[in-house]
């Protein structure tokens, strides 16, 4: 049974929506969210962190290691990750396979953390209500995961076209305001999705 589960993340937005998020999913199971300066902080700082983690960890902890994937390609990105867990000496979920066995979950929010948000339209409609119903059935939204141009850039166009954010989008803002509506069984976002099955997976 999982005690606590220990979250890297890259920045302070994230953060944010993970408070919310995190007691949906885990219920009364214990959290820490570790917040880096940003991707490349958290990438340098990591293999130290987690070679301490290594050191003590004990048998009903785990540890997920969350990033945006923005330009980077996906599959180098999160072989970056699981290399950093494996030389750190930490067993990952994915070199586990099925077994349950593991330590480590890596996982990568594709492209940004916005594209979770508009993967549950309802939590946006329900922070911003001026926001048309029907974006996320448009042509170029249907698929949160493959937005092009920038999730948070879409984000910021919709957001203003409705009246929100005239000087610009604040991360940090949208974040509070959408994850505390967020429903996490009905996001249409695969890498939601992902990040919800990996939290399960810790709690097994």
């Amino acid at each position: 049974m999982l005690e606590k589960l220990v979250v890297f993340v890259e920045e302070y937005s994230m953060e944010v929506a993970l408070e919310q998020l995190l007691p949906k999913l885990l219920g009364d199971i214990e959290f820490q969210i570790i917040r880096f300066q940003c991707k490349n902080d958290l990438l340098k700082q990591a293999p130290n962190r987690l070679k301490g983690y290594a050191a003590w960890l004990p048998k009903n902890w785990r540890l997920l290691i969350l990033l945006d994937r923005d330009d980077d390609d996906c599959i180098a990105l999160k072989s970056e990750l699981e290399n950093i867990a494996a030389t750190s000496g930490l067993r990952t979920k994915t070199a586990e396979g099925n077994g349950q066995n593991f330590q480590v979950i890596t996982r990568i929010a594709i492209e940004e953390l916005e594209a979770w948000f508009f993967g549950d339209w309802q939590a946006i409609q329900k922070a911003y209500p001026r926001v048309s119903a029907t974006v996320s059935q448009k042509a170029g939204f249907r698929d949160p995961d493959a937005i092009a141009g920038g999730t948070w850039e879409a984000m910021e166009r919709v957001l203003k076209k409705a009246g929100y954010f005239s000087t610009g989008l604040r991360k940090v803002e949208l974040a509070r305001s959408v994850a505390i509506h967020m429903d996490c069984e009905k996001n249409r976002s695969r890498s939601f999705q992902a990040f919800t099955e990996a939290v399960t997976a810790a709690m097994a």
